[in-house]
C-alpha cells in the first residue's frame, strides 16, 4: 500500500481496494501565478516607498491633505554663533508655552512637565526675545527676531533640551538683531538689555546647522 492509496476499502461488497491515479499537475501552473503576484506586490511597495521618500518633508499629498505617512515636523530658523540654524519643537514643560509654540508652527507640541526637573548641567540655553526688532522674514514666538542658541551639534556643550532665557531690550536703547549668545551677553553687560532665566524647558533638537544636518 502506498501513501496515495485510500486507507479503507471503497468496495465493501468485494473487499477490494479502489485506487485512482491522481491527476498530474503542471508545477509551473501551481507556482507561477503566486510568484508573479508576489513580484508585483514587491515592485509596487518599492515604488510607493520611493514616491514617499522623494517628497519634501511635510509636503501635502494629492488633494492638498497631509497624509498619515508624513512624519515630518515643521522646522524653525534661528541663530547660533552668528549663523542660521534650523530646529524643531517637540516637547515643553509648560502648557502655555507648548500651546504658543504649537499654534505658531501649526503642529502640536507635547506637554511634559517633568522636563522642568532636568538638572541644569544637562540643559542648553536658548535666548528668546520679548521685544526688539520685528524683521520682515524669520521671527521668534513673540514676533521679534529669531531665537539664539548657545551651541550646535558637535560642540562639547550641545544639548537638545533647552532652558528658555527671555531677552528684553531696555527702554531708550535702539534694538538690533543679535545672532550669537556672546553678542547677547555683551549687550547685557553693556546695560542694553536684560536676560531673565525662566523655569521652562523645551526639547529643541537641531536638524540643520553649519557643517551638518540630519
Amino acid at each position: 500500500m502506498t501513501a496515495d492509496r485510500p486507507t479503507t476499502p471503497t468496495d465493501r461488497a468485494t473487499g477490494t481496494w479502489s485506487y485512482k491515479e491522481p491527476a498530474r499537475v503542471d508545477p509551473w501552473r501551481t507556482w507561477l501565478p503566486p510568484l508573479l503576484v508576489g513580484l508585483a506586490l514587491l515592485v509596487g511597495s518599492l515604488a510607493a516607498g520611493w514616491i514617499w521618500n522623494s517628497r519634501p518633508v511635510g509636503q501635502a499629498g494629492a488633494g492638498g491633505e497631509m497624509s498619515s505617512m508624513d512624519a515630518g515636523l515643521p522646522a524653525v530658523a534661528g541663530y547660533a554663533a552668528g549663523q542660521t540654524v534650523e530646529f524643531v519643537h517637540t516637547e515643553a514643560s509648560d502648557p502655555q508655552v507648548a500651546a504658543m509654540l504649537g499654534q505658531m508652527m501649526g503642529s502640536p507640541v507635547l506637554v511634559v512637565p517633568q522636563l522642568a526637573d532636568v538638572p541644569n548641567d544637562v540643559l542648553g540655553a536658548v535666548f528668546v526675545f520679548s521685544n526688539g526688532v520685528e524683521p520682515d522674514g524669520l521671527r521668534g514666538p513673540f514676533g521679534f527676531q529669531p531665537d539664539v542658541f548657545d551651541s550646535i551639534p558637535g560642540d562639547a556643550g550641545y544639548r537638545p533640551l533647552r532652558r528658555i532665557h527671555l531677552v528684553s531690550w531696555r527702554a531708550g536703547v535702539t534694538p538690533r538683531v543679535l545672532r550669537s549668545a556672546d553678542e547677547i551677553v555683551a549687550a547685557e553687560n553693556a546695560g542694553e538689555l536684560t536676560i531673565d532665566t525662566s523655569s521652562t524647558v523645551v526639547n529643541m533638537p537641531m536638524i540643520r546647522w553649519p557643517g551638518g544636518n540630519r
